[in-house]
């Protein structure tokens, strides 16, 4: 229990000697985001996701076999769209990503752009949102998320994806004593699937409940606060802004 405590608050205060610097709780804030988003995304425009792209796959075939309910240009949308967001991520790396600090911030900061564009969307259309509002809103959504997957995968934080879980659970119980291992890690990952959840909750409440852009701009929130403290903290170059060769 000790160590599982230890992890959980090295993730969310890292020391001033972590490796990753602030990027830990900063990942666990995008995770959130993460949930608020597909939260948004699900009941909202239909069954499709626009930051998991494996549950839009598996979508295309059910839609594929007839199922109702499923959109073939829904999730073929959903997957061009987060395909262009990963390229201008890939951009971005190409211009930032000798230096975390400043590589986070920019990518954030494009994030933030999508995310502001769907708020206004999410604002000015019905609920459900007709057609033309409905694929808008799944394009921008998913650039964004395209974008803030690209960049996570550069930074290459173990066990903090922000998006994909399945191989943070596999790790939950492979590594566990009754998997044979020593429980490696297993705070960190139990917090990154907590933050998915309770982002993913609270997308749904608000939806459900309340009104559907507040997910949204909630995100848009979380998401310009990452961009922001990760340029200050890497404005003096410290040891996590380093990329290793």
């Amino acid at each position: 229990m000790s160590n599982f405590l230890s992890e959980v608050r090295q993730t969310l205060v890292p020391g001033r000697t972590s490796p990753y610097g602030p990027l830990p709780p900063l990942l666990i804030a995008m995770t959130v985001v993460t949930g608020l988003v597909d939260a948004f995304s699900y009941l909202v425009l239909g069954h499709v996701f626009v930051a998991n792209m494996t549950g839009n796959v598996v979508f295309l075939g059910f839609a594929v076999a007839g199922a109702h309910g499923f959109s073939i240009a829904a999730s073929l949308v959903a997957l061009v769209s987060f395909g262009v967001g990963s390229v201008l991520g890939g951009r971005i790396i190409a211009r930032c990503g000798h230096h975390r600090g400043r590589h986070l911030a920019t990518a954030m900061a494009a994030e933030s752009l999508f995310l502001a564009i769907s708020v206004v969307l999410a604002l000015w259309s019905s609920n459900p949102p007709q057609h033309g509002f409905r694929y808008a809103l799944i394009i921008v959504l998913s650039v964004a998320t395209g974008i803030q997957n690209t960049t996570i995968r550069k930074l290459a934080v173990p066990d903090l994806t922000t998006t994909v879980l399945t191989m943070t659970v596999t790790g939950i119980g492979a590594d566990s004593a009754l998997g044979g291992g020593k429980g490696s890690k297993s705070g960190r990952r139990l917090l990154a699937v907590a933050a998915m959840l309770v982002g993913a909750l609270l997308g749904a409440l608000l939806v459900l409940h309340v009104r559907i852009v507040l997910p949204l701009a909630i995100a848009l929130v979380v998401i310009v606060l990452v961009a922001v403290a990760s340029h200050e903290a890497g404005k003096a170059d410290p040891p996590w802004t380093q990329v290793a060769d």
